[in-house]
């Protein structure tokens, strides 16, 4: 009984830390015209609008669709909350999210296929969602705080392919990226693969978004000059996030890179 009560105190201690730690996170709304978008942002530690930050932007999956704005924090938050690297990598951290009805890339998703069979729709405009993103994002950047030359933008899944169709609509803007088990028409890399170092990560095993994706993307990036990061994990499945956000120099790889700006940006 002892053991058991020690547990269940443990369980809920960590329930409350964790908790705690994604409040961090504030919840925002983006408004544009009849659109709302909503979003978590999370300040550095001891933030100060004198000083200069990073701004990274983070596309969830699509299984964090919503309107709870809540969702999206379940993969990847605890990479920014961890206080060490907070210390480390002082940053602006954005975790948008998207409505249950709309998707971050322009594609079709035929879910009666294992892995899913995707089309890209890349001559369209981007999703209402996006677009709202796009926005948010310009927005946001343009704060004094914010350093420009120090963009990134990155996600999982649906993310993955929202974060290649925010590279590609936007060739100029990100000092970094990384995409994880992500999917992309491997064409539209010639925009911005000498513009944006890339470290792209996929499970061999994934059932659900084909690696090949992430393979064709790769020989698409090298083709066109670019020198991506790639890990394919053998044993992994479509949850090869763990996996990247396990790597020791996930962080330091991205804050890394800065972006020269020239007079127009």
């Amino acid at each position: 009984m002892r053991n058991r009560i020690l547990l269940a105190f443990c369980i809920l201690f960590a329930w409350v830390i964790n908790a705690q730690d994604k409040s961090d996170f504030i919840k925002e709304t983006f408004i544009s015209q009849s659109d709302t978008l909503n979003y978590r942002i999370l300040y550095p530690e001891n933030f100060s609008e004198t000083e200069s930050y990073p701004l990274l932007l983070f596309l969830h999956g699509a299984g964090e669709r919503g309107s709870d704005n809540e969702s999206q924090l379940t993969h990847g938050s605890s990479q920014f909350l961890d206080s060490l690297k907070r210390k480390k990598f002082p940053a602006v951290v954005i975790f948008p999210q998207c409505p249950k009805d709309d998707y971050w890339a322009n594609v079709d998703v035929d879910r009666s296929t294992k892995p899913l069979t995707i089309t890209f729709k890349t001559d369209s405009e981007p999703t209402k969602a996006l677009h709202l993103v796009e926005k948010l994002l310009d927005s946001i950047k343009n704060q004094p705080f914010i350093a420009k030359n120090r963009l990134y933008v990155g996600g999982l899944s649906m993310g993955g392919m929202g974060t290649y169709e925010m590279l590609y609509r936007n060739p100029d803007t990100f000092a970094a990226a990384f995409a994880i088990c992500g999917a992309a028409e491997p064409e539209t890399v010639k925009a911005y693969a000498n513009n944006t170092p890339l470290w792209v990560f996929h499970g061999a095993q994934d059932d659900v978004v084909n690696p090949q994706y992430s393979v064709n993307i790769v020989n698409a990036l090298l083709k066109a000059g670019a020198h991506p990061r790639f890990n394919l994990y053998d044993t992994a499945n479509h949850n090869s996030w763990d996996s990247a956000f396990a790597e020791p120099d996930f962080l330091s790889w991205l804050f890394s890179h800065s972006k020269t700006i020239t007079s127009n940006e």
